[in-house]
């Protein structure tokens, strides 16, 4: 039995934290690799719905978890969704729950920046969450950032800090925030310490010790490949990568050690904030997807942007993640309508490309070239198995197979854990 890396292969909000939360019955610990609390992951176990946004998704089955350090770490949101998932009767400890002591911190300044940027754009706005991710990020490649183990450490925090609020003061003077009081901003830091700091460990050792003695690693991404910093709907991207290849680097692992990589991919196509959207519809079938899809973030409760299943931009991201097997989810959105579409090209101008270009202007540009296939009109919400299906929603599932060029290793048709149709098991390579 191997490992197996879960990414996003559209825009996010594909149903990673069901399929985690499904997959984590066969592994022994899930890691977090990239990203922030700005990533919402829904669960729903029962009569019980679970929200996450930092936390890695096998908390809810018990799980080992590790939050390595790739992840950029507000300690405060940290300790209220641990102190919310307790409320909700799921016990976590220092022994179920790493924190990489290597991550970078978000900081309440960070969240200042990030939300007085977004409110000088205007019009031009990249559409984040406002928690802080990016500038966290940027402090981070500038060698400016305050890491989970300098909570433990007041002599280097006093080294840190004058060089990270230096480079600050002046951003704040530009959009008008007033200064950063450091004495009171490293009190706050010191105050907060004894409680993140019994979780923090070299997750890296915690790691190399698990792969050793031979057990299952999930490595849980968070947002999805569309909004990658590198191979992106650039700037109308996230801060981090988050591709396959971040699953090592942000774990502090061995590439060789990533194993299967499923992509999770959503029977239509869903956006949140600006930028780019060849497919989207305005029209009543994205208000059906939209209403049926409960399409609202779970970090920011913005509605999604919804639109036809884009077989370009998933044929792209399946080789930009090297995947093996994808994971097919809400089908039973789909339910009842009399036809579908699938964009198979776009029309840019008086060129035709089977790819998103990078260019700005270009993506912006694209329009997208359709097949139609027929709907069906019985339910397959709940279907637990491949002879449930009706004819025609098998034939849709066959024929995304065939535009993207990977096999649907897992079929979703509810929100519900045991409402998945299993094809390909990942752990079994």
């Amino acid at each position: 039995m191997g490992n197996v890396a879960v990414v996003g292969a559209q825009w996010g909000d594909e149903g990673k934290g069901k399929i985690v939360d499904w997959l984590s019955n066969r592994a022994d610990v899930v890691v977090r690799f990239q990203g922030g609390h700005n990533a919402g992951h829904t669960l729903v176990v029962g009569d019980k719905v679970y929200k996450l946004s930092l936390l890695p998704s096998g908390l809810v089955q018990g799980k080992p978890s590790i939050i390595g350090s790739g992840v950029v770490v507000d300690p405060w949101h940290l300790l209220e969704e641990i102190a919310k998932l307790e409320a909700q009767g799921v016990a976590i400890s220092p022994d179920l729950l790493t924190l990489a002591d290597n991550a970078c911190l978000i900081l309440p300044l960070h969240r200042d920046l990030d939300q007085a940027r977004e409110r000088e754009a205007a019009a031009a706005k990249i559409g984040t969450t406002g928690r802080g991710i990016g500038p966290a990020y940027e402090d981070k490649v500038g060698r400016r950032a305050i890491r989970v183990a300098d909570l433990a450490d007041p002599e280097a925090l006093d080294l840190k800090l004058p060089r990270l609020l230096a480079h600050h003061r002046a951003l704040r003077r530009g959009l008008d925030l007033p200064e950063v009081d450091a004495e009171a901003l490293k009190a706050d830091l010191l105050a907060l310490a004894p409680r993140v700091l019994p979780y923090a460990k070299p997750a890296w050792r915690v790691l190399d010790s698990l792969a050793k003695a031979g057990k299952r690693i999930l490595f849980e991404g968070a947002q999805g490949t569309l909004l990658d910093v590198d191979h992106g709907t650039y700037p109308y991207v996230t801060s981090s990568n988050t591709a396959a290849g971040q699953a090592a680097a942000g774990s502090g692992i061995g590439p060789g050690r990533v194993g299967y990589v499923l992509g999770i991919v959503k029977a239509y196509t869903t956006r949140v904030g600006s930028g780019p959207f060849p497919t989207e519809l305005s029209d009543a079938v994205g208000e059906h997807l939209g209403t049926v899809g409960r399409e609202f973030g779970v970090v920011t409760g913005r509605a999604r942007r919804c639109g036809w299943f884009d077989a370009v931009l998933v044929r792209q991201t399946m080789a930009l993640n090297g995947v093996h097997g994808m994971a097919l989810t809400k089908l039973d959105v789909l339910d009842g309508l009399p036809e579908l579409k699938i964009c198979t090209g776009y029309r840019i101008g008086d060129r035709e490309l089977d790819y998103l270009p990078a260019g700005m202007t270009d993506q912006a540009a694209a329009t997208p070239v359709y097949e139609t296939l027929e709907g069906w009109s019985d339910s397959t919400q709940g279907a637990r198995s491949w002879r449930d299906l009706p004819a025609s929603a098998v034939k849709y599932v066959r024929r995304i197979e065939e535009l993207v060029g990977a096999p649907v290793a897992l079929l979703s048709t509810s929100p519900e854990r045991d409402d998945t149709i299993l094809m390909h098991d990942p752990f079994a390579g």
